[in-house]
Order: structure tokens, then sequence, then C-alpha cells
């Protein structure tokens, strides 16, 4: 433990016989913790009661509640780590109670930590703990290093902390972001190093909570657009500031209380329309601005086409705050699949996903999971088309000890003895061998699992979910997959849109960018981002994401906006060749009216396809029956 300063001893003594500080011996904030602290009935050398560790259940809820918080901290937690490692140091996020969810350490310096509490689930508001970095920060909502003796308990006096509260686009405290350490490896530019972590987290919340809104991004340098330190305003669709990071608050000197209380106007000197005309000018380029006392920024515009249309107000619709909500990027199709998914969750009604591959079947099945009463329940997820068919049996069901050759001693339970009380996800359910449906089938119908090699009969209780890429009515047509199965499964059927047919194809863009690329703001060069948008994607959003994720890690430390250099070859070669079959079209004169154009395109298609309707309805960026439907005209 650090000894305590003269002054630390002094300030120490005087509060505890006389119920305060002195002035000057201690910075006036850590007096008025300490003073906290002792109202709160704590003593130095006290003992901490066990109620300051919340139970497994309060820590299940409190990560349900934060997942959005947790999923944007994450990878910034990973990278802030990275700077400490090696250091007897370790990263923590508590929310908004000051409760720890996760960290990550040093493993020598966790066993220490473990001692003193500090691991997942404890409290370390200044109730529990006393003065510390993480409990000061959220009774404060500011970032504050705590160092050795500063701790109010004598025990946290071999610890050194700094920590910065994340928050939120509407001015609330989300959590706090802190490195804990060895006092002995202290460093200056910790307390930097956290308050810069809190703001990247802040940004990348206040894009994905305001990406229904019109987003203004501030600086004083076009260059610090798409940086940690810019600003970021959401407005209105009548140009009403709504959100804000912290950044944007201080460069526009306004106070979260003034957050849907002030026009954009009362900030800088330009109207709102105005604005809007010169991004639809020259978009995303950055434009300066003036404040009403002179200072000059730059601004960059930001939001889905939809949000930059000046509409007629309408009522306003109550979007339910679920993991399904949290997907939507402004696709109707996409909604209309939700809105149905969120009315079946926690009824004994089984969900059947029909989609093409890479549409995000799992990604929504876990959403419809998370947004359920089962929700604290596991989400078990099998993909019966990667399963040898000699194994799907035991995988699925579970097997007594010494079943067949090669299992294991102890035996397996099973994937659906596994759902039990949560969800289980049958992925590409219609290439399960006709065999196993029957045993499938059996099992759903008695709610019953049998082990293979005899044992009893466990009861299971789990919802159910189902995907599939295949027709599956035509399959049961075929006899290749069981009509009784079919209608079991089917309770309710939803269909997820290709890619290609997707409306919300910009705001998906910024929503994949930020969530690769939490540390800043990446954006697609405009002329690009219409070449990506006409392209098929034959993979759907598993392959987009793959070329995002790999266009990111090609760009310089400098760059913030991907071009084609950035995009791999093929792909290149690819968007080219869709360019050059539409300039052929065209090469035997120019088409008189829309609807030629359309036969022009259609013919050219299937020319270069063979006649293959799949490959040329991709090739236009269309579905085959909207294909097929042109063709008849």
């Amino acid at each position: 433990m650090t000894p305590h300063t003269p002054s630390l001893r002094l300030a120490r003594r005087h509060l505890l016989e006389h119920g305060d500080c002195p002035s000057g011996l201690v910075d006036e904030r850590l007096a008025r913790s300490w003073r906290r602290s002792l109202a709160s009935g704590l003593l130095p050398a006290g003992r901490v009661t066990d109620t300051t560790h919340f139970g497994e259940g309060n820590l299940k809820h409190a990560l349900s509640r934060n997942q959005e918080l947790l999923a944007h901290s994450r990878p910034v937690m990973e990278y802030l780590f990275e700077q400490v490692r090696h250091s007897q140091s370790m990263v923590i996020l508590a929310d908004n109670q000051a409760m720890l969810m996760d960290t990550l350490g040093d493993v020598d310096f966790l066993s220490k930590a473990e001692r003193v509490a500090l691991a997942t689930g404890a409290s370390w508001h200044e109730q529990h703990r006393g003065t510390n970095a993480i409990g000061t920060a959220q009774a404060d909502a500011d970032s504050v290093e705590i160092h050795g003796g500063e701790h109010f308990l004598e025990r946290n006096g071999f610890l050194t902390c700094a920590a910065a509260p994340i928050m939120s686009a509407e001015g609330k405290l989300l959590g706090i972001i802190d490195i804990s350490g060895d006092q002995r490896s202290r460093h200056p530019h910790t307390l930097g190093l956290v308050n810069m972590a809190a703001r990247m987290i802040e940004n990348r919340l206040t894009i994905s909570s305001c990406r229904r809104h019109i987003r203004l991004h501030l600086h004083v340098h076009p260059e610090g657009i798409g940086t940690v330190a810019e600003g970021i305003i959401a407005l209105s669709e009548d140009g009403w500031i709504v959100g804000a990071n912290r950044n944007g608050l201080e460069l526009l000197h306004l106070a979260p209380p003034d957050l849907g209380a002030t026009p954009l106007s009362h900030a800088i000197d330009i109207r709102f329309e105005e604005l809007l005309a010169r991004h639809k000018r020259r978009p995303y380029q950055p434009m300066q601005v003036h404040l009403h006392n002179g200072t000059a920024l730059f601004a960059q515009i930001h939001g889905g086409q939809s949000a930059l249309t000046i509409t007629p107000p309408i009522p306003p619709v109550a979007v339910p705050d679920d993991a399904l909500s949290n997907l939507e990027t402004g696709d109707l199709n996409w909604r209309n699949a939700a809105d149905k998914a969120r009315r079946v969750a926690g009824k004994p009604i089984p969900l059947l996903i029909h989609g093409e591959s890479g549409v995000g079947k799992e990604l929504f099945a876990r959403a419809v999971h998370d947004s359920g009463p089962r929700r604290d329940g596991p989400f078990v997820a099998i993909n019966c088309a990667s399963l040898p068919e000699n194994l799907i049996e035991s995988e699925l069901f579970g097997y007594s000890p010494g079943a067949f050759t090669g299992a294991r001693r102890q035996g397996s339970h099973g994937r659906l003895r596994e759902a039990n009380g949560g969800t289980l996800f049958l992925d590409e359910i219609g290439d399960m061998p006709l065999s196993m449906q029957t045993c499938l089938l059996r099992a759903l119908q008695e709610r019953q699992v049998s082990p293979l090699g005899g044992g009893k009969s466990v009861d299971v209780d789990f919802a159910l979910i189902c995907a599939t890429h295949r027709k599956l009515r035509e399959d049961v047509d075929k006899g290749i997959f069981r009509s009784d199965l079919y209608y079991r499964i089917n309770g309710l059927a939803v269909n997820l849109p290709a890619l290609r047919e997707r409306t919300d194809f910009q705001a998906l863009t910024e929503r994949l960018l930020a969530e690769l690329n939490p540390e800043c703001d990446i954006q697609l060069a405009p002329g690009l981002l219409a070449k990506l948008s006409r392209y098929s994607w034959p993979g759907n959003l598993r392959q987009y994401a793959s070329v995002l994720r790999t266009a990111s890690a090609m760009l310089d430390p400098c760059e913030t906006r991907i071009d084609w250099k950035h995009l791999p070859d093929d792909l290149i070669e690819e968007l080219t060749s869709m360019q050059q079959l539409t300039t052929q079209s065209f090469a035997n004169g120019v088409p008189q009216n829309l609807e030629e154009i359309s036969r022009t395109a259609i013919r050219q298609a299937l020319e270069s396809s063979s006649g293959n309707i799949s490959e040329a309805a991709r090739t236009l960026g269309i579905s085959r029956q909207t294909l097929y439907r042109k063709m008849k005209y």
C-alpha cells in the first residue's frame, strides 16, 4: 500500500475528527467525495459488506439492459487494453450505477484485483466503496483519477485508477470506462486514454442511436471530421437539435438541457433549409458555417435519404426499444418481418425465416430471442447443412455413456436439451436429411428428447425458430421434405429481403462501417456508394460486410474515406463489367423511353448469362420474380 503524503494524512485525520477537510490540503473535489463516503457510514479501515456484490440475476439484467453500450464498448476496451498490456492494469466497463459489467486485464494483476472485488457484478458506487475513480466519476458525471491513498478505503490504497463517464446523445449517464492498476505503475497519460476511449464510445453510440435523424458532424478543421474529436449533432426534420455528443455540445456552446429545446439556427448563423440545399449540391463535402459569435466551423451532413427529404409532419409512431428495432435501418420489408416476429415472441408459435444465404437470418433469429421473454435463457443455433449426416442425431438428441465407438465417456446432453428454457434455432433446416426429419418431428410433438443408446426421456421447453434458403413448399411437393414437419415448424413465416432488394442501402452501409470501425467515422466515396448500391450482391449482407471489412483494413492511418483503390480486385472487375454492360446496352442507339431502356437491359443481361434467369436477375439487381414479370411484357 502506498504511504499517505503528509497533506493526505492530515486531511484524513481532520475529516474523521471534524467531518471536513481543511481547505488547501487536498483537491476540493476529492474532499467532497471523502465527505460523501463518510456520510454513507463508511470508515477508512472498515470492512466492505457482502451487499456490495450483486447476484448473477442482477448482472444478467444489467448486461441485457446495456447491450448496445457493451457492443460499442468492447472493441474500444480491447484497443485500450493493448495500450496498457503488461503494466499490471485492467480495463473496466461499469453501468450508470457503478456496477462492473466487463473487464479485461493482465492475468497476474487480476488475482490482486479480485481480492478487493474488482470483478464483474461488484458495485463500486461511492456508497459501497468510498472514493474511487469509477464511483466518483459516476457521482460527478466527470472524469477523475484517484491514486493510492486518495482512495477512501485503505484496502484500496494499492490501486491507481482513472475513469471517465460515457454519456448518451441525450446527455444522460450510460456508464463508466476505467483503467485500474498497481499504484506503482501510474502513468501521467492514463486519464487522457480513458477520456479518449469514452469519447470514441460516445461517438459510436450517438451515430447508432441517431441513425434515423439528420446528423451534423462538426470540427474547427475539415480534416477533424471523422476523428474522435468531432462533434456530432442530431437534428429533427424541422431543424431542432435533439441529440449530441459532448464534443458537439461544446462546439456549439450548449448544455444537455438545451437538447430538444433549441433550433439549429439559434446556434449556427445559417438557415436549416440552406444547409440542406448545400448538402444536396455537394453531398458529404465539409462546408464552412459560423456560430453567431463569428467562430468558423466545418460541417458535414449525414443521414438516410428519407431523413434528408423534408416531408409534412405525421403523428409520431412508437418504435419498440428492443433488439429487433436495433437492427432496423429503414427498409420496409425488414421492418414488416420484425413487426410480425415481435408479435409471436413469447407465444408457442414456431417462426420460419425465409431468405437467401447471407441476408442475416441468424442475426434476425437472435434478435427475436433477445426481444422476447426468454431472452435470459440460452440461444442455441444449429446449422443443419454443416453437420455430417451420421452425427446429426447424436448432436441434436445427445447420447448415453458408451452409446457408440468414439462417444465421450460421460455422454452428451445434446443441443435440444441445451436449448431448454430458451430458443432453439435450426438454420438451413431444408438441408436436413429426410431420416432425421422424422426424429425431429417426434421430439417437437412430444417435447421430449431420448438420448441415443437408451436412457430416460427428458422433457424440453424451448421456443423454435427455423430458417432456410430453400422453397420448402416445393420440397414438400417433391417429397424431399416431410409435410407434417413443414406444418409443425411453419407457425409464422417471414421473408427477409435480399440486399439488392433493400431500400436502406446507405443507412445500412453507415451502420456496417460504424460497427467495423468503432474508433473513427469511415465513409464511402459518394460515387462508389452509388455503384455498390446497384451491384447484385449474390452473397448479400455477409458478402457486403466482408468487402467493407477488407476495404477498411486497406485504409492508411490518416484516411477516413473508402474509394475504388481500397476494394478487392475481383469486385472492381465485376463493378466495371456492370458499367460496361450498361454502356453496351446503348451502343446501338439511344432508347427513347424507360420501357425501351428496360427491355434493352433485360435482353443484354439474358444474352450475357446464356439465358440463366438467376444470373441475369443478379446482374440487373432485381429478384427473379421481378425479372419474370418484366419478361412477360
